[in-house]
């Protein structure tokens, strides 16, 4: 992968984005009498598509189809943990287990883009006159390429042939008893329960973010994150009064999401630098400066607190 110009930046994380662009209108939409099981397939099935969508651009090196591809594959995720109680079976055990694989290869990718984008943009200078940006560009390369052949392998493959059965015809669609019980619930019923407890759990947990280590500031990331997203599957679903405060709401957890996004972009760069400097490169370091640090926190921090003054 070329370095990128010292203009480039980083494509937008925010949630309810399409997995390929300019598709959001494509997305089948959901209607308040649905059932559970019904949406389950409706969601699953379109980032399902939209994380193939992007399997070619990603082989052939480009960032932002790797961007979009992980940004669907984490929607897909978070739909399958959303609808948990109702889907669990033996093939979805599998198929997590696979789907954080696959998460891992391409997250560790296009953590190395996302370094050379912040080292660009931090030194403010041509791409030639950044320290060690050769062996940045290398990095990057292999990378990719390495990332190509995960793609192309039978592993990838039978995991999205077993993932799409599975979503349709799975074992956990015919279970009987309490969980068929929960398959016919409305969406929306189970919908509106599940957001406010995740909800709950992210406001509680935030109250400590400033005392957080990075491992615990990322888990809370990652919550953030897929409230975001669950929230972006329903939003046809409510009606314009509530609308507005889901809005107001999801403004608060994109702010937040915005900020710990980048302390954590910031630690996965500074750990890439020190992996080059073991490879003998002497790769500047110009991440999580202590003032960027406290100042991201505390706008974090703000963020879950107008959060928390809106009714749920």
């Amino acid at each position: 992968m070329p370095f990128p110009p010292e203009t480039a930046s980083k494509p937008s994380r925010r949630a309810g984005r399409s997995p390929t662009a300019g598709d959001r209108e494509l997305i089948p939409q959901l209607n308040p009498a649905m059932a559970c099981d019904t949406a389950f397939r409706v969601i699953g099935a379109h980032y399902l598509a939209g994380l193939s969508a992007n399997h070619d651009p990603t082989c052939n090196g480009n960032p932002e189809g790797l961007h979009r591809m992980r940004v669907a594959l984490t929607h897909l995720r978070t739909a399958i943990l959303f609808f948990s109680p109702m889907v669990a079976d033996d093939e979805r055990t599998k198929i997590r287990h696979e789907l954080k694989w696959l998460n891992a290869r391409l997250g560790a990718v296009r953590d190395i883009d996302v370094a050379i984008e912040r080292l660009a943009k931090a030194n403010e200078a041509p791409c030639h006159a950044i320290p060690d940006h050769r062996a940045w560009n290398a990095k990057a390369a292999d990378a990719h390429q390495h990332l190509a052949q995960v793609l192309r392998s039978a592993r990838y493959h039978r995991l999205i042939k077993n993932t799409s059965d599975w979503i349709e015809n799975g074992r956990w669609s015919i279970d009987g008893g309490k969980r068929a019980k929960q398959r016919a619930v409305p969406v929306t019923e189970y919908g509106a329960c599940k957001l406010a407890r995740w909800q709950k759990k992210l406001l509680k947990k935030s109250r400590k973010l400033r005392k957080m280590s990075p491992e615990k500031r990322h888990r809370l990331r990652l919550l953030n994150k897929k409230l975001t997203y669950s929230i972006g599957f329903f939003a046809d679903l409510f009606g314009d009064k509530k609308l507005s405060r889901v809005q107001r709401g999801l403004k608060h957890l994109r702010k937040a999401q915005r900020s710990l996004g980048q302390l954590n972009d910031d630690a996965n760069a500074r750990s890439v630098a020190e992996e080059l400097k073991t490879d003998g490169a002497h790769a500047a370091v110009h991440f999580l400066k202590p003032k960027r640090k406290k100042r991201l926190l505390r706008r974090a921090a703000a963020s879950y607190r107008k959060l928390a003054k809106l009714k749920t």
